[in-house]
C-alpha cells in the first residue's frame, strides 16, 4: 500500500510558499481543518533552541482521518469539499464547513520542509511524512513516507501535525501570533485555540456595540449579521495588528481588518477593533472570497451593498463613541473633583464660559481625566466658580448666603431687596432700636458739640478726626440712600416693572457690593446708649 500526492510542482511552489509564507495565515489554514473536523480545542506548541525555531506542532481532538480520507481528501489538491459532500453541518457541533477551495493544506509547505501527519479515527492510527525537497524533485506524483498504517490503538480520535526543518529563522513572537490568530477566527465556547507560553496582549475595552442594539427588525441585514465592535480606553498601537474590523463567514476570516470607509483620518479609528460575522457570504452565487482569505471581491452587487451598509454602521458608531466618551469624561470629572460640569458651565457668563469650556474640553482629550487632570480642573474651579460674578464681589459672609439663591435663580430685584433687609435687620439687632426704612440712618447720627455730648447709637470709628467723622456721616447717608434708592422702589412697585427694567444683574451686584461695604463697617462698631 502506498500513498500518492499528484500535482504540478509549480502549483505547490506558487500557492504554498508564496501565499502562506507568513506564520499566522498558514496556521489559520491548519486550525480551519481542525475546526471542520469537529474539534473542541486546538493546541499549538512552538519549539525553539537557542532562539532558533525548530518545530511547530498542531494538536486537535477532532474526528481524525481514515486511510481513505488521507488518500482521497487530504492529499487531493483543489478538492471542493462542499461539492463532493454537500454543504451540511458537522455531526457533533453542527458546524458548516469553512474549507472550500482545497488549497489550505498547501500552507504546510509555506512553513516547513518536513511535515509529519499523525491521525487517529475510530481506533485506527495512520502516520505519514512529506518532505519539501523530495516533493520538488518529483514529476507529477509524490509518495509520502508511511510510518504507521491502520494500526489499532486505544487513543482517542484526533490529529497531530508537526512541522520541522522550518523555513523561519527568527524567534517566535507568540504575543503577536496570538493577536493575529484572534483576528482570523471567532472563537466560541465550543472551540478554543491555545498557544503554549503565549502572553497575548489584551485590550482595555471601554465601549462596545452589538447587532442587537444597532440592527433593527425589518431592516435588510437584521438576522444576517452578528458583530461585536469595541473601542479601547487608549489608542491601539498600529503594530499590534488589532486595529480595524475583521469580517468573518462561518467563523473564519474572509476580509482582513479595515474600516469600510473612504476617510479614516478621525482619531476614532485609532481606538476601534472588533469582528462582524456574515455567514451568507459563503452562499453567494459567486465565490467572492480571495484564496488567502484576506479580502472580498467588493465589486459583486451584494458585497458592494454590504460595504455601503458597514460604512454607514461604523459612522454611526463613531458618533455614538464621541457622545459616550464625553459623558464618561464628565462622570469621571465629577467623581474625582466633586464638580458638576454642566451645572458649573451653565452658571458662567457667556464670555467666561467659552474660555473655561475650551480648557476643560481639551484636558487629556478624554483620557485619564480623573488621575491626571483633576487638580487642574479643581484649580480652575477655585478661580472661576459657579456664578463667578457674585463670587468675585467677595460679599460679606452674613450677606452672601442670604442672597445667593435669589441671584442664582436670576431674581435680581429680590436679591437686592433681601440684601437691604439683612442689613436693616443687622442694624436693629445691634442697636436694639425698633426702627425701619430711612429712619435707620439716624442710628449713625451724633452731636459732639453739646453738653452733654450725644454719641451715635452705632459708632463705626473713634470720631477723633475730621476724616473719621466724615466716614460716620457717610455711613448714615449711604444707609438712607440704600433704602430710598433701592429698597423703597422694589417694595413699592410691581417687581416686573422694576426688574430688569430698573435693576439689572449688574445693578444687583453693585447694590450688594454697597451693602457688603456698609456691613463690613459694622464688624468693629461700638454700640452706645446716648442720653436723651
Amino acid at each position: 500500500m502506498s500513498l500518492s500526492l499528484k500535482f504540478d510542482p509549480k502549483t505547490i511552489q506558487h500557492l504554498g510558499v508564496k501565499m502562506y509564507s507568513t506564520l499566522p495565515p498558514a496556521l489559520a489554514e491548519l486550525i480551519s481543518n481542525s475546526y471542520d473536523a469537529d474539534s473542541s480545542q486546538v493546541a499549538i506548541e512552538f519549539f525553539e533552541q537557542n532562539g532558533t525555531p525548530k518545530a511547530i506542532t498542531i494538536i486537535d481532538n477532532g474526528t481524525g482521518m481514515s486511510l481513505y480520507d488521507i488518500q482521497n481528501k487530504f492529499l487531493v489538491i483543489g478538492r471542493n469539499r462542499r461539492e463532493e459532500e454537500g454543504d451540511k453541518p458537522s455531526i457533533q457541533f453542527g458546524r458548516l464547513p469553512t474549507g472550500k477551495k482545497g488549497l489550505g493544506k498547501l500552507a504546510l509547505f509555506g512553513l516547513a520542509k518536513e511535515i509529519t501527519v499523525d491521525t487517529i479515527q475510530n481506533g485506527k492510527r495512520n502516520r505519514f511524512r512529506l518532505n519539501w525537497d523530495d516533493l520538488l524533485t518529483s514529476t507529477d506524483t509524490y509518495n509520502p513516507i508511511i510510518d504507521v498504517l491502520d494500526e489499532r490503538t486505544e487513543r482517542k480520535s484526533g490529529t497531530v501535525i508537526q512541522l520541522s526543518d522550518l523555513k523561519r529563522k527568527t524567534s517566535f513572537d507568540l504575543s503577536s501570533i496570538a493577536d493575529s490568530l484572534a483576528r482570523i477566527f471567532i472563537v466560541d465556547k465550543n472551540f478554543s485555540i491555545n498557544l503554549s507560553s503565549s502572553t497575548g496582549k489584551k485590550l482595555q475595552v471601554q465601549f462596545e456595540w452589538t447587532e442587537q442594539e444597532l440592527i433593527k427588525p425589518g431592516t435588510p441585514y437584521h438576522g444576517k449579521l452578528k458583530f461585536l465592535l469595541t473601542t479601547s480606553a487608549t489608542p491601539i498601537p498600529p503594530s499590534s495588528g488589532l486595529r480595524g474590523v475583521a469580517l468573518f463567514s462561518r467563523g473564519k476570516l474572509v476580509n482582513a481588518p479595515e474600516y469600510f470607509s473612504e476617510s479614516t483620518s478621525s482619531h476614532f479609528f485609532q481606538y476601534l477593533t472588533g469582528w462582524i460575522q456574515a455567514d451568507f457570504i459563503d452562499l453567494l452565487d459567486e465565490d467572492v472570497i480571495s484564496t488567502n482569505r484576506q479580502s472580498l471581491n467588493w465589486e459583486h452587487p451584494e458585497t458592494s451593498e454590504l460595504r455601503a451598509f458597514l460604512s454607514k454602521l461604523i459612522s454611526e458608531i463613531a458618533q455614538d463613541w464621541r457622545k459616550r466618551r464625553a459623558a464618561k469624561k464628565e462622570k469621571e470629572m465629577e467623581s474625582s473633583t466633586g464638580i458638576d460640569k454642566t451645572k458649573w458651565l451653565n452658571s458662567l457668563p457667556t464670555d467666561v464660559r467659552a474660555s473655561v469650556e475650551t480648557i476643560v474640553q481639551n484636558l487629556g482629550d478624554g483620557e485619564d481625566v480623573a488621575e491626571s487632570f483633576a487638580p487642574v480642573v479643581k484649580a480652575l474651579y477655585k478661580i472661576v466658580p459657579e456664578y463667578p460674578l457674585l463670587h468675585w464681589r467677595h460679599l460679606h459672609e452674613s450677606l452672601k448666603d442670604g442672597v445667593s439663591d435669589y441671584y442664582k435663580n436670576a431674581q435680581y430685584g429680590h436679591a437686592a431687596d433681601q440684601g437691604t433687609k439683612l442689613y436693616a435687620q443687622r442694624l436693629r439687632e445691634m442697636s436694639g432700636a425698633d426702627l425701619d426704612g430711612a429712619e435707620l440712618a439716624n442710628l449713625f447720627g451724633y452731636k459732639l458739640d453739646t453738653i452733654p455730648a450725644k454719641p451715635p447709637r452705632i459708632q463705626i470709628n473713634e470720631l477723633a478726626t475730621s476724616s473719621q467723622r466724615n466716614m460716620q456721616d457717610g455711613q448714615g447717608s449711604l444707609t438712607r440712600g440704600l433704602v430710598q434708592a433701592f429698597r423703597n422702589p422694589i417694595n413699592h412697585s410691581p417687581m416686573s416693572a422694576v426688574v430688569p427694567n430698573v435693576i439689572s444683574e449688574l445693578d444687583c451686584l453693585n447694590i450688594l457690593s454697597l451693602i457688603s461695604y456698609l456691613t463690613t463697617r459694622l464688624d468693629n462698631a461700638t454700640i452706645n446708649n446716648p442720653t436723651s
